[in-house]
């Protein structure tokens, strides 16, 4: 095939990873769509109102986990993207601890108490540097040459 032979072999486990996200995304979207009918939220609203909805806090919350996954998608995808061209294996692997952290701040978020989001959630920041670290090595060895 043209053009698959400038990526390393390894380069499938990125990509593999990248899907497997957008499976985890499609799953927060569901429960998403659960909660609004649990705690009566209508299309197209956003977010509840606290003083209209009794529930508003915890249909907020499980909102606001998938908001905050859909927020960190793009900067994820292309840190993914571009640092596993020189570093697939490394970044599939940091990819794949930030898939877990973000299962895991998802579903603490979904409790209701936003402090359970962080349990497990905030390593995935870590997973984040790793990849911004693997990107900036990807930069600097297509300017040595």
């Amino acid at each position: 095939m043209a053009g698959v032979e400038m990526f390393p072999k390894e380069y499938g486990y990125v990509v593999f990873v990248l899907v497997a996200y957008c499976f985890l995304n499609f799953w927060m979207g569901f429960q998403v769509g659960s909660a609004r009918k649990k705690y009566k939220v209508p299309y197209p609203t956003l977010y509840a109102i606290e003083s209209e909805n009794k529930d508003a806090k915890l249909f907020n919350c499980v909102q606001r986990g998938h908001q905050n996954s859909l927020e960190m998608m793009p900067v994820f995808f292309l840190l993914m993207v571009l640092g596993g061209i020189r570093h697939p294996c490394v970044c599939a692997a940091l990819g794949s601890l930030f898939l877990v952290t973000r299962y895991f701040y998802f579903t603490g978020y979904a409790t209701g108490d936003p402090k359970n989001r962080l349990n497990i959630g905030k390593y995935g920041f870590l997973a984040v540097l790793g990849l911004v670290g693997c990107t900036i090595s990807f930069g600097i060895s297509l300017l040595r040459g």
